[in-house]
């Protein structure tokens, strides 16, 4: 809603001059969009507000407060100014960021910044205007030391604080104002890019200290860089009144070293009102001294809620067992070798009741729906009694991941997997192995889905007739006996699907070479194909969806039935569908992004992939798309579909490309990407790279984190932190 929609029906009167006639049909049209206008103003206050919550901040207080003086009024409502979020409005210039703090600055109490990596440190600075400030999140925004200060000695009000300690962070740069800021900081969310205790230790008051450990074990000049913190800085954080402690580390020895610092002060003294205690860390993480001190302290002291720790801490110990919890909420044992028996047992307490549990990560855990680790195999059937016990105890979970493993069921009447989990019916968010959902065995009596014949673009322009799904109908085609199709049937308000390979490795991992090659998928996941995907568009209500290393697609038909039926899908990623070597699925593929009118993000991952003008021109049907990532090991592009894709997609901001195609190819498209288009889109964030060039790792560590975090790198997401752990 803009000044120029307002004023159309005025303008109109003016083309029509003193000595002609208006067409008979240009009254009735103008009355309609007048009446359509007064229609919406004569709605009340209370459903204008819920409308008007939906609109940007930035396009209130720039555009829609202009239009009359009811929404005027409407526009500067506290309910709407009380909370800003700028996160992810990549329509926030500078300009209109400095005009919205000018006019509600005074009003706003909770204000998000987070990943508003194209604003400048000028423009952040105002943030110092908005005095009545509660909690704010400026993760991602560029800050000195010196603009902190500034910034937080204006909030007296302060009790949440996100932030980023960069190379060059120096704490004695912090005013006595700032500091007295901080000492009444109750939640801080730190991101460390250099090793650092960065603001920790100025706050006294802490009850809630999320730590991001970010840092490279090497600069860019190639030096290496030690945990051992700057000398000078204090190093005595205040753990006292400590309710929530979580560190997530990206993967470097540098990382580890650091926190180990942070945990040697809770090592010392645990707090007494300790209830939530995580720790991620990729791959090993030995323990210490001092962490068993901590972890022997925390037995006896502490009834916990969550719950993660390293898979090296947790392995062979018997520490679950003595581990107190109270009401749990979230449990993560990611790679952790947990057998079934031990899950059951040291965990849910042979059957105790865990309904308050709402998240549950057995990522990686390739023993833990069977009885004893020991004596089985990775590829062995699944003991459906201890998922049996499992289901039943956590009754009420909303998000459970078991993904990076081979769960295989076994012949039986209701004891396949699906069949168990569809007994979860609070489930919002699920992760899956490929393999889980195959039937027990490969079923003569099973046909593949008729798909209704539909023409599709194909390579150049030849059109050609493939099976693809168009019928409205989301369960045309599929056997009822299908446990996949039943247990989408059981949860129709999932809003995240993961469908992941057991051995699936992104050729992207994080801070290393790319990788060339990648283990064979599952054979049980053969089975899984077109129809099986089919199915997923019973979900009417998925907003995100992965498909990763699913080698049973044939022509990708399920795709289409997926784009038909859930229009709420803001994100999807693929990933090594059908044979390798072969991209079979574009046809199909094309068919549905035709119908994804609210995706925002599409990340794709394919070997040999072509991404050429076809692909973009169904792409760029996707109205509300923002940001695209192609990872394609050989793969190729045409630079010229790039750019007009761009030019067709208004609001696509991050366009991330790792090909087979040369530097020189790279480089140029690039830099026509953004002389073209940068100066109107000022977030836009282009990378265009060889997957396989040697200096990937130096480019990767210029994306801006939240898309570098959320859709560049491949992992899994579902119950990957607690819910709600920041707001």
């Amino acid at each position: 809603m803009t000044n120029t929609d307002t004023a159309a029906p005025e303008s109109n009167t003016d083309t029509v001059g003193p000595d002609t006639a208006a067409p008979d049909t240009a009254a009735p049209a103008a009355a309609a969009e007048v009446a359509g206008s007064a229609h919406l103003l004569g709605f009340s206050d209370e459903i204008l507000l819920h409308i008007l919550s939906h609109v940007p901040s930035t396009d209130l207080v720039v555009n829609v407060r202009h239009v009359c003086r009811k929404l005027a009024a409407l526009s500067l409502d506290k309910s709407l100014v009380h909370t800003v979020l700028l996160q992810k409005d990549y329509q926030a210039s500078e300009d209109k960021v400095k005009q919205l703090v000018k006019v509600i600055g005074r009003e706003i109490q909770q204000l998000s910044m987070a990943g508003c990596y194209w604003l400048s440190g000028v423009t952040i600075e105002h943030v110092a205007r908005c005095h009545s400030l509660v909690k704010v999140n400026l993760s991602g925004c560029h800050l000195t030391s010196l603009r902190l200060s500034k910034v937080l000695s204006a909030l007296q009000q302060l009790r949440s604080l996100a932030l980023d300690v960069i190379p060059g962070f120096d704490a004695s740069q912090l005013s006595s104002e700032c500091r007295a800021t901080l000492s009444r900081v109750q939640e801080l969310k730190q991101t460390l890019f250099t090793p650092s205790y960065g603001v920790v230790p100025c706050c006294a008051s802490l009850q809630k200290l999320l730590l991001y450990f970010e840092i490279l074990d090497r600069t860019r000049e190639g030096a290496v860089l030690s945990g051992q913190l700057m000398v000078g800085q204090s190093n005595v954080p205040h753990y006292q009144n400590l309710r929530v402690f979580y560190a997530r580390l990206a993967p470097g020895y540098i990382n580890q070293e650091v926190v180990r610092l942070y945990l040697a002060v809770l090592s010392d003294r645990t707090p007494e009102n300790l209830h939530a205690f995580l720790i991620s860390v990729p791959g090993s993480f030995a323990e210490s001294g001092a962490t068993k001190n901590l972890l022997e302290s925390m037995a006896r002291n502490v009834a916990l809620d969550a719950l993660q720790l390293p898979k090296s801490w947790l392995n062979g110990s018997s520490l679950l067992q003595h581990i107190k919890f109270n009401n749990p909420f979230y449990f993560s044992f990611s790679r952790c070798t947990l057998s079934g028996g031990h899950l059951i047992q040291r965990v849910i307490n042979d059957g105790k009741d865990l309904r308050s549990l709402a998240s549950l990560n057995l990522s990686g855990c390739v023993h833990c729906l069977s009885p004893d680790s020991l004596l089985r195999k990775a590829e062995d059937d699944i003991d459906s009694s201890i998922l049996e016990t499992l289901v039943a105890s956590c009754c009420n979970l909303r998000h459970l991941n078991l993904s990076a493993a081979h769960h295989h069921s076994s012949e039986g009447l209701g004891r396949h997997l699906c069949h168990l989990l569809a007994r979860l019916c609070h489930l919002r968010s699920l992760s899956l192995p490929v393999c889980s959902v195959a039937d027990s065995a490969p079923r003569a009596d099973r046909v593949p889905a008729q798909p209704a014949m539909h023409a599709v673009p194909r390579g150049f322009g030849k059109r050609v007739r493939i099976g693809v799904q168009t019928c409205p109908g989301p369960f045309a085609g599929q056997q009822p006996s299908s446990a996949f199709w039943s247990l989408l049937k059981n949860l129709p308000f999932l809003e995240h699907l993961e469908l992941i390979g057991s051995n699936f490795s992104s050729a992207m991992p994080r801070n290393e070479p790319a990788i060339r090659n990648s283990l064979p998928p599952c054979s049980r996941a053969q089975n899984v194909g077109d129809s099986e995907v089919a199915a997923i568009g019973q979900l009417a209500f998925l907003q995100h969806l992965t498909l990763a290393q699913l080698p049973g697609i044939l022509t990708g038909s399920g795709l289409v039935s997926i784009g038909l039926q859930c229009q709420q899908l803001q994100s999807l990623s693929l990933a090594n569908l059908g044979m390798m070597g072969k991209v079979v699925y574009v046809p199909a593929l094309s068919d549905m992004l035709k119908h994804c009118r609210q995706l925002k993000d599409l990340r794709l991952e394919q070997p040999y992939f072509n991404a050429n003008a076809q692909f973009f021109q169904a792409l760029s049907q996707c109205a509300s798309l923002q940001r695209l990532c192609l990872v394609s090991r050989s793969g190729t592009l045409q630079p010229d579909a790039v750019l007009a894709f761009m030019a067709r997609c208004l609001h696509v901001v991050m366009c991330h490309m790792f090909t087979g195609e040369s530097l020189a190819t790279c480089k140029s498209l690039q830099q026509s990407l953004l002389r073209s288009f940068q100066a109107e889109r000022p977030a836009l964030n282009v990378v265009i790279f060889p997957l396989l060039h040697e200096g990937l790792t130096d480019v990767i560590r210029d994306v801006p984190m939240v898309h570098l975090d959320e859709i560049t790198l491949f992992k899994s997401r579902v119950a990957e932190e607690p819910p709600n752990l920041w707001w």
